[in-house]
């Protein structure tokens, strides 16, 4: 039998995608057996009336080692 922990993590990019990429990515260097992310919320921050950045907020599974 699994037993899956969840995490949540904030990632930041040049857009939502690129977020996500780089939250996943970050988490596989500490976390091993990551089974999917979920994507709680979206924001962006904003620079002189333009998007400058989007966060995301993810809640990361990975299975626990036996």
């Amino acid at each position: 039998m699994s037993i899956a922990r969840i995490t949540e993590i904030n990632a930041a990019g040049s857009s939502i995608e690129d977020a996500i990429k780089n939250g996943v990515e970050r988490a596989n260097k500490t976390l091993d057996n990551i089974e999917q992310v979920w994507v709680a919320g979206i924001k962006a921050r904003v620079e002189d009336g333009r998007v400058a950045e989007y966060r995301v907020d993810m809640k990361v599974t990975f299975i626990l080692k036996d």
